[in-house]
């Protein structure tokens, strides 16, 4: 009878359940449209407001309207939008964090206002975690950990942080005791769904628009920033990104990267080793400590060089919560820098690395025609592009700006800019160019670098960490020429050093031949050819040991100068072996 009752009141409680899930369908959907209408009127209102003062009102002869009121407008989108995306979180806040980080294109005063979305992410009621994280783990709180605190350590878009303790068998079996535990907000699937499908629709807009879709393809940015977004939010994919990181700077004392504890990370979880230490933006910290924030610059760029070029696996979000600096235990003075966050990595295809090694190259070397050719080969300029006048211009370019740093560019009188903009804005502005899908979060973790490194150091260069890079480069670019020159003319030395035997394979056939006719002028014509063919190899011989000491005179130079010497010998076989000769 209990059984009954009990069977009894389940069936009469179901419907009661299904409708309440029904409602809370029904008011996410709802909510979910709420959030997708306004991003897009936010949108569309920039875009109305954009429209009417860079393009009708100039083509009305008020174009110094729309000049002296930029500053002001831009700044006042950029706060509604930083209120937009703070009240609605999600992909907004990554939205705002990518723009805060574009200092090459936006102003100081955009970005600044933007910046704060770093850090003011409102952080999720901790009844809401404890319950996604123990319907992830398949265990209350109490049993997974010796200790959680409930007070987030840090809280971002897409999760947050929060410190805890290993009990005793995982810190047996890990070697960890402190940990940190991130977990994501509840419904995030469904905000990234909504925010995506607003962002495609925004791309869409942009796609109709000529000046726009003449330089960039705005719904694959759109798909790549989803595919990345959806990288980000399976902590399974952060976890194994975290230990590629690690494994690429096994060798590297400078670097360092959290252990992933394994046992007590899900999709939706992920359990760290607790690495938390100064932060790499906090100079007084870095100064008690006894760090010189200038020294970090350094570090910092040519470990982010490093990514780039060696590993071509980068992390892609190193802002001021990702990264910190670990003084040693020792405490001889000695630090490393330790990266956290791995949901946002940008992996670097080969074309697009020795595009961009070109394109360092061809700086280093104030080189206008080979940046132009990497900007072609990175597929940022069209091939189809005319380019006499932008090499020209980066020519110009070179002479007065080359190598200058952020600092010292500062400090330029702003008619020298003004004054190349005259001349070659048109230029410029009518280039094909485009932004190629793979470089956003590249552009992105650049963009931080040199933010980063500005704010540790006034006077920070970024040419100083790329000038033994672009050094390195240099040489092995020279190592290849000469190894490729040296390789050909011996390739055509041994076909000339063949060349008398082939000749004397010729004769013998024809001794043994049954031909009757008298080949005594053809034997002397042919034994002439081959007096003319050594000499021949041994002018090749000379110019292959020449060039290559001369070569090597800079990385070897004991053994270009050995080269050199001995080039005599094939040269005086060339110029003294058909003396007296018929």
């Amino acid at each position: 009878m209990a059984d009954h009752d009990s069977e009894a009141s389940w069936q009469a409680e179901r419907p009661a359940a299904r409708d309440a899930r029904t409602d809370d369908a029904a008011a996410g959907w709802r909510g979910g449209r709420a959030r997708y209408r306004r991003i897009l009127n936010f949108a569309a209102r920039a875009f109305v407001q954009t429209w009417w003062y860079e393009l009708v009102l100039p083509k009305l002869g008020m174009s110094r309207i729309a000049e002296s009121t930029r500053d002001a407008r831009m700044l006042r989108l950029a706060r509604r939008f930083r209120d937009l995306a703070v009240d609605l979180g999600g992909l907004m806040i990554k939205v705002g964090q990518f723009m805060s980080s574009r200092l090459d294109v936006l102003p100081p005063e955009i970005t600044a206002e933007l910046a704060g979305l770093q850090d003011e992410v409102p952080a999720v009621p901790f009844e809401q975690i404890r319950a996604l994280a123990e319907a992830q783990l398949g265990v209350p709180l109490e049993r997974a950990f010796a200790s959680f605190d409930p007070v987030p350590v840090a809280a971002a878009s897409l999760g947050q942080a929060h410190r805890a303790t290993l009990s005793e068998t995982d810190a047996a079996d890990t070697g960890l005791e402190r940990v940190v535990v991130k977990v994501q907000r509840p419904a995030i699937d469904q905000i990234v769904a909504v925010d995506l499908a607003a962002l495609r629709r925004v791309a869409g807009w942009l796609r109709r628009v000529r000046v726009v879709s003449d330089r960039v393809d705005a719904p694959a940015l759109v798909e790549e920033f989803a595919q990345t977004c959806h990288e980000e939010i399976d902590y399974l994919h952060e976890a194994a990104s975290a230990e590629r990181f690690a494994e690429c700077f096994a060798d590297e004392p400078r670097v360092s990267a959290p252990a992933v504890v394994w046992e007590r990370t899900t999709r939706r979880v992920l359990t760290l080793e607790d690495v938390t230490a100064i932060k790499i933006n906090d100079t007084r910290g870095l100064r008690a400590a006894g760090i010189d924030p200038a020294d970090v610059a350094q570090v910092f760029a040519e470990v982010m060089l490093d990514q780039v070029f060696t590993h071509s696996f980068v992390h892609a979000d190193p802002h001021p919560g990702n990264i910190f600096v670990t003084p040693h235990d020792s405490g001889a003075g000695g630090w490393h820098l330790t990266f956290v966050d791995f949901g946002m990595m940008a992996e670097v295809p080969d074309r697009l690395r020795d595009g961009l090694r070109s394109l360092i190259i061809a700086v280093a070397s104030r080189n206008s025609r080979g940046l132009v050719a990497a900007a072609q080969e990175i597929g940022v300029l069209l091939p189809s592009a005319s380019t006499a006048e932008l090499e020209r211009a980066l020519t110009v370019l070179f002479a007065r700006f080359g190598g200058m740093g952020f600092n010292e560019l500062r400090d330029v009188d702003p008619r020298e800019f003004q004054a190349f903009a005259v001349e070659f804005g048109d230029t410029v502005r009518a280039l094909p160019v485009q932004l190629p899908e793979k470089l956003l979060l590249l552009m992105r973790a650049v963009s931080l670098t040199s933010g980063m490194c500005s704010s540790l150091d006034a006077t920070f260069n970024i040419w100083e960490p790329v000038e033994p890079y672009a050094t390195r480069l240099l040489r092995a670019e020279s190592g290849n020429f000469a190894q490729d020159v040296a390789g050909q003319m011996l390739s055509n030395a041994g076909v000339l050093w063949r060349l008398p035997a082939e000749i004397d394979s010729v004769l013998t056939r024809l001794d043994q031949g049954a031909l009757t006719f008298d080949t005594s002028r053809l034997e002397r014509r042919l034994d002439r050819l081959v007096r003319i063919g050594k000499r021949a190899v041994s002018a090749v011989l000379f110019a292959a040991m020449l060039i290559g000491g001369i070569l090597l005179l800079g990385p070897l130079p004991v053994l270009g100068t050995i080269l050199m010497s001995v080039s005599a010998i094939p040269l005086l076989h060339a110029v003294f072996s058909g003396v007296g000769g018929r």
